[in-house]
């Protein structure tokens, strides 16, 4: 017998071997019905799966969140099997789930291309309508591999083989057509539904080796419901509308070339907003923190010490000189993180425990090796600037520091316009890692009731744990903000450090004269300066708030009466410290007011014969099609105002 508990606490037995199903059927026909999978301790498997042992039940329907993730998965399935319907000697290779969707890789003659996708979908509502069955069977390894030998999948019989000796060979069927998978899936075809769409087809190397085969990839994505995927769409549309690198173009921002892959060329508007962001974040640590800038290059005998060479060694670039006059072999490693060189810091010198919390900021510029199929504008560079700060204090003040870091996130992430929800998650030890496991016992148990602390502080915070993600030093708190269009972006970390000190022998003189490690906390609020800029251009369309603009007006000219008027505008424009350009070209004014609006200028000031004889001016917002005349320095003074960074506001209104 087994014993099964259910979510209300009740307990039941059942014979061994009992199925998911039979106790569902047990309990009442229409649960059964509804149900297409089960949990056991948390871990969903199939409904039809033997009950092997004590475990409490969760019965999932359609509607529960965890459900999604097979919704999926059948779909996946169910696209392998039209496209093999419609293309007979296609051969399937493998096909996750992964973030907001799915998709399958295929080997065929003739790539798939876009038209092929409807073709597809109408295919999978037929497979879906027939509602056939989710079956699973464990075969023999010989006979997985001459069965799907025989069918010509070459693809299948490589994984076959690449499954570990012990493990069971699994193979899911709906009605006639069957692959290998883990699983599980849900009960039947037709409890995938009809909220799925076929979005895009790519190009992708066989298990991603350029040496294999050349795959076709199509993706998917499907929901419980039409509406959640409708939403989905639309957030997908609105995306591509306020790519980052679209907007790059369209403002002048930086581009990217070929002979400096994953590094920005950033063009004076793109560095303005840069400099804009970096001048609010020295605003925003003065008087608490103390600005050092650390090497470049470092030989790599202190990435040994710090456990970077070992664990973080194939995400480093290394540089040696060229010439033949080098004196010694030493290798040396461009920097990819600052915190090494920040010890040395703390190092030189001896340290007492009156001066912890000693906090160190810098906006470092580090290198990181990433896959050329991994870049994406802003979003993943090779070159980037951290607004990167590390903190030495003792054990006591490690909790407060981390709830000080964390009042300092939050407040910058409003300032910025991100005013909603917040998640904090708590990433524990990786599996790669260096130290204790006593030693991080203690460091993610304060770590815990910090993030309690954090909860109760803000009721716009959320909580998770993500198990396995920390930094290989030490448990980490990421911050995950959420832009205007419901995308999550994880940006702030607070990084707890017991190992690095004591890998570098750094030490403070206690209050009873005896040497101590401090504790390290490594920080980030913005993370990548670049991410964080590339995240504000599509969390605001393009529209940034005036005083991150890189150009906050142009003033401009209805006829070529009134250039000379408009150059006192502009100059009474630069007094009043607006970033503004002049406009005074021989052009139609819908001509330049359709170019400025493209650059995403938020103010242009419009003069004409009329505004020159009343000393006024005609203001246009971006966004809008209407205009307001306004004297002409009650407008400069409103503008001026407009501009002036939610940090230094804040000392005004306390003024």
């Amino acid at each position: 017998m087994v014993a099964v508990t259910f979510p209300d606490g009740a307990r039941r037995e059942y014979p061994a071997n009992t199925t998911g199903l039979d106790i569902a059927k047990g309990i009442s026909p229409s649960l059964a019905k509804r149900t297409v999978a089960m949990a056991l301790d948390g871990v969903s498997m199939d409904l039809a799966d033997p009950i092997e042992q004590d475990a409490k039940i969760e019965f999932l329907t359609r509607d529960d969140p965890r459900a999604l993730e097979l919704i999926r998965h059948d779909a996946a399935h169910v696209m392998a099997e039209a496209v093999q319907a419609l293309w007979p000697g296609t051969q399937v290779t493998i096909g996750p789930v992964i973030d907001n969707g799915f998709f399958y890789d295929f080997h065929r003659n003739a790539p798939f291309t876009p038209e092929d996708l409807p073709v597809i979908e109408k295919k999978m509502r037929e497979i879906i309508a027939k509602d056939a069955p989710f079956t699973k069977e464990v075969w023999p390894r010989e006979e997985a591999k001459r069965v799907f030998k025989d069918k010509g999948e070459t693809f299948k019989v490589e994984l076959v083989d690449a499954i570990p000796p012990g493990q069971d060979l699994k193979i899911y069927r709906q009605g006639e057509w069957f692959d290998l998978c883990r699983g599980p899936h849900m009960t039947s075809t037709g409890k995938i539904g009809n909220a799925f769409k076929l979005q895009k087809v790519a190009g992708a190397y066989w298990r991603g080796d350029s040496n294999n085969p050349m795959l076709t990839r199509i993706y998917g994505t499907a929901f419980a419901k039409q509406e959640e995927l409708d939403l989905h769409l639309k957030q997908i549309e609105e995306a591509e509308k306020r790519d980052h690198r679209k907007l790059g173009r369209e403002m002048d921002l930086f581009h990217f070339q070929e002979e400096g892959p994953g590094s920005v060329f950033w063009h004076p508007n793109g560095w303005t907003i840069f400099q804009e962001i970096v001048a609010y974040m020295r605003r925003r640590l003065k008087g608490d923190y103390r600005e050092v800038n650390a090497p470049q290059l470092l030989d790599k005998s202190l990435w040994e010490t710090s456990g970077h060479w070992g664990w973080f060694r194939e995400n480093m670039f290394m540089a040696q000189s060229a010439g033949d006059h080098t004196e010694d072999e030493r290798v040396f490693a461009i920097k990819p993180m600052n915190c090494p060189g920040h010890v040395q810091i703390f190092k030189h010198g001896l340290r007492s425990y009156r001066e912890l919390p000693l906090r160190m900021a810098e906006f470092g510029v580090v290198h990181r090796y990433e896959p050329s199929g991994a870049l994406h504008g802003l979003m993943r560079v090779r070159a980037f600037t951290q607004d990167d700060a590390h903190v030495f204090c003792t054990e006591e003040q490690m909790a407060d520091e981390c709830l000080k870091i964390n009042d300092l996130i939050l407040s910058t992430y409003t300032d910025f316009g991100f005013e909603g929800d917040l998640t904090v998650k708590l990433s524990t030890r990786p599996e790669k890692r260096v130290g204790s496991d006593e030693a991080w016992d203690h460091a993610e148990g304060i770590m815990q009731e910090v993030l309690q602390r954090i909860a109760k502080s803000n009721n716009r915070i959320k909580t998770a744990i993500n198990p396995g993600e920390g930094a290989f030093y030490g448990p980490k708190f990421e911050y995950v903000l959420r832009d205007a269009i419901g995308r999550d972006w994880q940006c702030g970390t607070t990084q707890v450090d017991f190992n690095l000190p004591e890998r570098f022998e750094a030490f403070y003189i206690a209050a009873d004269g005896s040497k101590k490690a401090p504790v390290m906390i490594h920080r980030a609020i913005c993370g990548s300066m670049e991410r964080f800029l590339g995240i504000l251009l599509e969390n605001y369309a393009g529209h940034l708030p005036l005083w991150l603009a890189p150009v906050q007006a142009v003033v401009t000219t209805i006829t070529s009466d009134a250039d000379d008027y408009a150059r006192e505008i502009h100059a009474a424009c630069i007094r009043a410290g607006l970033r503004a350009e002049l406009d005074v070209r021989n052009e139609k004014i819908n001509y330049k007011v359709r170019e400025h609006s493209l650059a995403k200028v938020p103010a242009l000031l419009v003069a004409g014969k009329k505004e020159a004889a009343e000393r006024t001016v005609s203001i246009r917002r971006l966004g809008s099609d209407g205009q307001q005349v306004m004297p002409l320095d009650a407008a400069l003074a409103a503008l001026a105002n407009e501009a002036v960074a939610p940090d230094l506001r804040r000392v005004q209104n306390a003024a």
